[in-house]
């Protein structure tokens, strides 16, 4: 089989092999030979971004079913095929993917290709089991409900997004859930779990070749190609900056102000990565300082950022009393001014950046995250880079892309802004 794949020169990175087979599925892979571990995962191009009003859910709905059983196991089988070898087995919907992933060791991989394969392409999708796993999913979107902290963040994505796509909910609504039926989640098998809608990454102890056979003896050089194409979306708008409050019987008030952004292939993403971390990523960043310890207005506060490939989102969540959010909300106010005026000085940037650079550094230790990382060069469009090419970027940043980006992006004016609790 060709193999196109991507070096680093001057890198004790191997770097990323790439090969997409002739059925249209596209491999990537990265040899860690410092672990005895493999992490082992697939994206299928299809999620709550592609879905119909509504049909909102079927996406999270059918990464459910499929764990309930296929053609070959059981539901308790698929659980204990890896469990039993000291693996893992997960999956999860996101806006533009639903993942199916597996981390095992290194002499198990075939396993792992053998049951991914299973559960993702020979599902049995059986209507007793729908009976079953609705009532599961209705409880997950409960439990949502009954959990402020996650419900707020629920509602400012409705309302940043208005009635684009992204402004769905990724677990649907009870209505929509209860109207799905076994017919839907087969449709959507049909349309989106095709060779050519797919993207396979493994990471540790695994030639790219090696990886290759093994897939090859699993099946997957056999799926069916399909049209790699999933269905179109209009362009991402975010809606009109609003102020929404939703009355709540809750001992907190939880605010979260936020905006539209980049996707993740703009290049003042990292420019934002650095203003994120600075502002409010961690106990050193500026939000937790004023807000938590010195003003002492919430246990909780932070920033946050998403990029996807064609759009972006950025936003501040605060935990705080009822009667003291006003101050809070004043003081998250106060902050965002201060971006630009008087901004942020040198010696402070100078700090982000090794505090940056040392998060990615220290993540590119796991084997899990190097999978993502081989996995973005196809789920992003985005050509591999070598960490010492990353690193360089992020000390490529000036004062003035930072101050560019906090004057466009975090201005207060520009933030959609949501409260969910009780009125003071």
């Amino acid at each position: 089989m060709s193999d196109a794949s991507v070096t680093a020169a001057a890198s004790p990175e191997r770097g990323v092999h790439r090969t997409v087979l002739p059925n249209g599925l596209t491999v990537l892979s990265e040899f860690m030979p410092g672990v005895r571990s493999v992490a082992l995962g697939a994206w299928v191009r299809s999620a709550s971004l592609h879905e119909a009003r509504e049909q909102m859910g079927v996406s999270h709905l059918l990464e459910h079913m499929v764990f309930k059983g296929t053609e070959r196991r059981s539901a308790k089988e698929l659980a204990l095929a890896l469990e039993s070898l000291g693996g893992s087995l997960d999956a999860y919907t996101g806006r533009e993917h639903t993942a199916f992933q597996a981390r095992v060791l290194d002499e198990h991989l075939p396993q792992a290709a053998d049951v991914l394969f299973d559960l993702m392409f020979r599902p049995a999708l059986r209507q007793a089991d729908l009976d079953l796993e609705r009532g599961v999913v209705l409880e997950e979107i409960a439990m949502v409900e009954d959990t402020p902290d996650d419900i707020v963040f629920e509602l400012h994505n409705a309302a940043l997004w208005g009635e684009h796509p992204f402004g769905y909910s990724i677990l649907g609504t009870p209505e929509t859930v209860e109207a799905l039926e076994v017919v839907d989640l087969r449709a959507l098998h049909d349309r989106a779990y095709r060779a050519a809608n797919v993207v396979v990454a493994a990471a540790g102890h695994v030639r790219h070749e090696q990886l290759l056979e093994v897939l090859t003896a699993a099946g997957w050089a056999g799926l069916p190609s399909g049209s790699g194409a999933p269905p179109r979306v209009p362009p991402a708008r975010p809606a009109a900056p609003s102020e929404q409050v939703v009355e709540r019987d809750t001992n907190q008030l939880h605010l979260v102000l936020g905006n539209a952004i980049v996707p993740h292939g703009d290049p003042r993403r990292h420019a934002l990565l650095l203003v994120n971390t600075l502002f409010g990523g961690g106990m050193s960043s500026r939000l937790f300082q004023r807000v938590r310890e010195e003003l002492g207005l919430a246990y909780s506060v932070h920033s946050f950022q998403t990029f996807h490939v064609s759009a972006g989102a950025q936003g501040i969540y605060v935990g705080c009393a009822p009667e003291r959010a006003e101050e809070a909300a004043e003081a998250v106010r106060a902050e965002l001014r201060a971006l630009t005026d008087p901004g942020i000085p040198a010696d402070e940037l100078a700090m982000g950046k090794q505090q940056l650079k040392g998060q990615i550094t220290l993540s590119m230790e796991s084997v899990s995250s190097r999978m993502y990382r081989a996995a973005a060069v196809d789920l992003f469009h985005e050509p591999y880079r070598p960490l010492d090419e990353v690193l360089a970027r992020v000390d490529a940043v000036t004062a003035g892309d930072v101050a560019a980006v906090c004057r466009d992006f975090y201005d207060v004016g520009q933030q959609t802004v949501v409260r969910l609790g009780p009125t003071p």
